[in-house]
């Protein structure tokens, strides 16, 4: 999930699936998703931050569930608050000034707000860890319902979701790293190369040969010529690869 805020006066442009083109203003929160999407990316002096996982609930006051997979503007959660919160970071001088005010009033949000329950924050851990689904959740202390509702809303997907889109990022580094695919998807936890190679349709709408060949400048963003077919033909575009 990210948080983005625009300070010109260009507004985040996204296509929804059938190629319809959304206009989301100036202040964005991108829910954390496991699936594309396709944005406008034009030059555009921005600030804004990743979050960690489990991060919303606490930050946004908003339970994850309710922003995955798909964009939401920041004033219909933090309402008249974004408007200021832009004209202080449009008077800084520097990219260090802008960061440092962005960061201090995201770090204001936070003694309001919850905390990650510990069954949850214990259960992130042993994701990265890549530990089985099933164990973490019989290891929480919670009943298996419990658990997947407080999951669902501070991270925002289910369990075994999340899981995987963890398992895909770890391919996306090997693949960026050069590493031959059959290597890839035995280190990211798949079973052989043909399934890494349909994951990375599914997550990513290339195949991991023709991604390493794109050779994006920044990993999680792939380019789209806006004149190709993508645009013409009606799909699902719903990976972030990046926001």
């Amino acid at each position: 999930m990210h948080v983005v805020l625009r300070l010109d006066d260009e507004p985040v442009r996204v296509w929804s699936e059938g190629g319809r083109e959304l206009e989301l203003g100036t202040a964005v929160i991108g829910g954390i998703r496991s699936s594309y999407y396709v944005k406008d990316a034009r030059p555009a002096r921005t600030v804004g931050a990743q979050l960690h996982a489990a991060a919303a609930l606490p930050l946004l006051g908003v339970p994850a569930d309710e922003l995955a997979e798909r964009h939401t503007r920041l004033d219909d959660v933090w309402g008249a608050a974004v408007a200021s919160l832009r004209a202080q970071l449009r008077e800084t001088r520097s990219p260090e000034a802008a960061l440092g005010c962005f960061e201090a009033a995201l770090q204001a949000r936070l003694p309001r707000l919850r905390a990650v329950h510990p069954a949850i924050a214990y259960a992130l851990a042993r994701f990265d860890e890549l530990t089985d689904v099933g164990c973490v959740v019989a290891d929480a202390g919670l009943s298996h319902r419990r658990f997947l509702t407080l999951f669902q809303e501070a991270v925002g997907l289910a369990p075994k979701r999340y899981c995987r889109v963890l398992r895909f990022q770890r391919a996306i580094n090997g693949v960026v790293a050069g590493q031959p695919l059959s290597v890839v998807a035995i280190d990211a936890g798949y079973s052989d190369q043909a399934h890494l190679t349909r994951e990375f349709q599914a997550l990513a709408g290339v195949s991991p040969g023709a991604y390493r060949h794109i050779c994006p400048e920044r990993d999680h963003h792939v380019p789209v010529d806006p004149g190709s077919d993508f645009f013409k033909t009606p799909r699902r575009l719903s990976p972030k690869l990046g926001s």
